[in-house]
């Protein structure tokens, strides 16, 4: 295991727990409430967010071996997003949590699988105009970032 995996990794682990911790407390009330311009309720977002991890990490495992990510578009993220809002609409606290426990610890160890070269391997991405982008960017600006981005996302919307 490479020291910049373990970080990732590490990161991404961080990330997941903040979010656990803080959705642990979430009211019942809370937990239905919606994210104002997003539409989507709290639990919602938090079985989302591991809801994402494997495809994810999977679209980053492509990059490590060097090739391209084709025909994934933002359309096709919102359509995902939108369909995943619809059928968790009723998920339970409980339900939501152990997903997002379990699967961001599938990431970290598939994150901590990496090595220093897969991680700065580059090809072309379809979410980002096909423009060549390394395993790493791939992971920090979704996996890892992707618990801490909504985490905040539901302080705003709570005032904290």
């Amino acid at each position: 295991m490479s020291q910049r995996s373990n970080a990732l990794a590490t990161r991404l682990e961080e990330g997941a727990a903040a979010l656990e911790k803080f959705a642990r407390d979430l009211t019942d009330e809370q937990w239905q409430a919606r994210l104002p311009k997003d539409g989507r309720k709290f639990g919602v977002l938090v079985h989302h967010v591991a809801n994402m991890y494997p495809i994810e990490i999977q679209l980053a495992q492509t990059l490590a071996k060097g090739e391209p990510v084709v025909g994934v578009t933002w359309d096709d993220v919102h359509k995902l997003n939108a369909a995943h809002a619809k059928e968790k609409a009723e998920v339970t606290k409980q339900e939501a949590l152990d997903f997002l426990r379990r699967n961001s610890a599938d990431a970290a160890a598939a994150i901590r699988a990496f090595s220093d070269e897969e991680l700065d391997r580059a090809a072309g991405l379809s979410l980002n105009d096909d423009t060549p982008l390394t395993c790493q960017f791939m992971l920090e600006d979704h996996a890892v970032r992707h618990s801490y981005h909504h985490l905040v996302a539901i302080r705003r919307a709570l005032g904290r």
